[in-house]
Formats: C-alpha cells, structure tokens, sequence
C-alpha cells in the first residue's frame, strides 16, 4: 500500500546516498577500521589498547543514546538534528587532524587520539538512534529495505574507493603523523559535507502528532525502560543480534593477526582488506536490499551462517589468500546486519517513533557489546607466548559463542503486530 513518502522516496534515496558516500568515503578511516589499528600498532600500542577502541565506541553509542531519545522527544520532524549531529561528529575528527601534527611525544598522540575518538563516539551514540528513526520516517515500511539497499550501495562504492587511497598513502608515508593528520582532516571534512545532504531529503508530519512529553529525564527513561523490558518479541531479537559483536571484534583484529603471523604487508591490510569488505556490502546492498533477496529472518540466518564460516577460516585455515576471503566474508556479514537491524527495531516497536528502541537497546547488549572486545584484547596480551595459537583459540570461542545465538534466531518472531500509531 502506498504511502505519503513513497512520493519522495527517489528523492529521499538520493539524499541519504550522496549523505553515505561522503561519509562511506570516511569510514575506512575511523570506523570499524583496519587503519587505525595498524596505527595504533605503529605508535606501539598494545593488543588491549587496541581492543580499547571498538569498547570504547561501543559503550559511548550504547550509553549516551540515553540522552539522545529524550532531547528528541519533542522534535516531530528530525532532520535539521541529524544533519547537525552528523556534522559535529565530523569536526570531532577534523580537530584531530588539525592538532596531531603539533605532537611529537607517542604517549601526547594516544591521549590526543583517544580524546577525539571519545568526543567522535559520544556524537555518534546521540546520533545513531534518531539517524535509524529519520530513516524508518522517510521510507515506508514496504520500501525501508530497498531504500537502505540504495543508501548501503552508496556508502560501500565510498568506502571502496577511499580503501585504494589509504593503500597508496600507507605504502607510500606508512603511518607518518604527517600523512595521517592529513587523513584524519580529510575525513572530518567528508563527514561534514555528507551532513549537509540530509537537507535534500523530505520528511513528512505525522497526521496526528502527539502531545509534548513534558516528564522528566528519570521518569522519560525509566517508563521507556519498562516498555522495552516488558516487550518480548523485541529482548528475543536483541539476543539473536549479539553475534554482531563479534563481528566487529574480528574486525578490530584480524588485521594484525595477518601482518604479525602470515605476512601480510601493511599496506595490503589497510587498503586491499578494506575493498574486500567492502565488495562483500555491496554485493549484499544489490542482492539482498535493492532487489530484496529472502525474508528478514532468512537474512538474520545467513548473517550467522557467514559469520561462523569466516570464523572457522580464520581458526583452521588462515593463509595469505584465505584472509581476502575472510575480508569478503566480514563484509557481506556485517552488511546483512545492518540491514536487517532498522526494519526488525520498527517491527517490534511497532510505533511512529521508534528512538527510544534504537537509544535504550544497546544498554540491554552492552556488557556483550564493550566486554567482547576489550576481553579479546586483553586476553591476546596475556596468552601472547601462543603467538598466533592465542588469536585461534579466541576465533573457535567466538565461533561457539553464535552457536549460542542462533537458539534465539529460531525464536525470534517476526510476524507483524497491527499498527497503533501513524506510520
């Protein structure tokens, strides 16, 4: 059935697409990122510092969405907030690139670096939960898929072409804080520019908006709280979803796995594994969001039954060649997430506004979503005398670790409740 925002739904795909590749271009850099742990790795850090950093950002979009979902609240139409909070995420980075060149001493560039990535992830957790919101506005429900396939295809063909440029600028400065800073201000200043593309899209007024919430911050959360925790449907899919934070300790490792076991050059993890990623999103963008392969729950499957098979290269079968399949792999898993993570929220929600699922859930996963990692790391350090065996052993328990999901993915229910409020 057609609806209000079908009628801009080219021009709404338009706008979130060129929104996604000038930040698609960025992400390489800051996100998810084989760059920054071979960074980090040249300033000397160690495996659980490196680990620090997906804990890090894990734990600032799952905790300051708290404040997010209230200070939106009372905004109908969001898209002047996300465009602003996507921009000041951008000057988080730039700042870093502009002040790294003023540093010498190592220990200076980690505090300089770790207090913009925290400044850079607190934006991002006030952000994500109206960002994923805004776009469950702007598409219908029966074009929500293919609208993020379009958006996801954006943002992947960025991030392939930025992967090519960091792979010539690593093999040619290798980490330099010169080349780097000059990276980290490239990236502020795409991030920035990909903000100003939500003024193309269109977000439509709900037909009977609510009355102003005038109750306070306590009372806001504690009362969105209990419809989350008494919301079944939703905790069962929340426990089915853990798996995608695995994936996003593998990509926070196996980079170095790579180079320090089985000689892969730096240049080759930092560049070439991120196209490989890439190229997996987007064959997962056409596949399965434009042309809108397989039920959600089927997608959920596949997601598991990807992650768990790259998991068991990386235990079994690392080589030189297996880990271009490995980056493929992580790319294609991830991508499925993410698409199917928005349409499930607004399915078990089952609201106008869904916000507060995508700025509470995270909480409910934290201790999953920032202990994973930062465990990883940790462990890594004190089973260094294994070498390579100590990054196996953690693989096959990651493996065992979505086994464990998947009794929730049986288990979880995506058969629509009918609507109460206004889509």
């Amino acid at each position: 059935m057609a609806t209000k925002t079908d009628d801009y739904f080219i021009r709404n795909v338009a706008g979130v697409a060129f929104v996604e590749l000038f930040w698609g271009l960025g992400f390489p850099i800051v996100l998810e990122s084989t760059f920054l742990q071979l960074f980090l790795k040249s300033l000397g850090a160690s495996s659980t510092l490196v680990g620090f950093v997906p804990s890090l950002f894990i734990f600032c979009i799952s905790t300051f969405p708290l404040f997010s979902t209230y200070l939106s609240r009372n905004y109908p139409l969001k898209r002047s907030l996300v465009g602003a909070l996507h921009g000041f995420s951008g000057l988080a980075i730039l700042a870093l690139g502009l002040l790294l060149p003023c540093i010498s001493e190592v220990d200076d560039v980690l505090i300089l670096f770790f207090s913009a990535y925290t400044v850079f992830s607190i934006l991002m957790g006030l952000t994500i939960p109206i960002w994923f919101n805004y776009l469950t506005r702007i598409f219908s429900e029966s074009k929500t898929v293919p609208g993020l396939g379009y958006m996801m295809l954006a943002q992947n063909l960025g991030k392939i072409i930025s992967s090519f440029f960091i792979l010539k600028i690593v093999d040619t400065y290798a980490f330099s804080l010169k080349s780097s800073a000059w990276v980290f201000i490239a990236t502020g200043l795409l991030f920035i520019l990909g903000s100003l593309c939500f003024l193309i899209t269109v977000e439509i007024t709900d037909s009977a908006p609510s009355a102003p919430d005038k109750t306070s911050f306590f009372r806001h959360t504690r009362q969105t709280f209990h419809e989350i925790l008494t919301n079944r449907r939703f905790l069962i899919y929340l426990a089915a979803d853990l798996d995608f934070y695995v994936i996003i300790t593998v990509l926070s490792f196996y980079a170095n796995y790579a180079t320090t076991y089985f000689a892969v050059p730096t240049a080759v993890a930092a560049g070439a594994f991120v196209a490989f990623i890439y190229a997996g999103s987007i064959t997962v963008n056409i596949l399965l969001g434009t042309m809108n392969l397989l039920g959600i729950k089927q997608k959920l499957f596949l997601s598991k039954g990807i992650t768990l098979l790259l998991l068991i290269l990386l235990t079994l079968i690392p080589s030189y060649f297996t880990f271009f399949i490995i980056s493929f792999l992580l790319g294609i898993g991830r991508a499925i997430r993410n698409m199917v993570y928005p349409p499930s929220v607004r399915i078990f929600a089952n609201k106008s506004d869904n916000t507060a699922y995508f700025a509470l859930a995270p909480i409910l996963t934290l201790p999953i979503g920032s202990g994973f990692p930062l465990l990883f790391g940790t462990v890594l350090d004190s089973l260094s005398f294994m070498g390579a065996d100590a990054y196996r052993l953690l693989f096959g328990f990651s493996a065992l670790f979505i086994l464990a999901t998947c009794y929730f993915a049986f288990k979880t229910d995506y058969e629509r409740v009918p609507d109460t409020d206004n889509i």
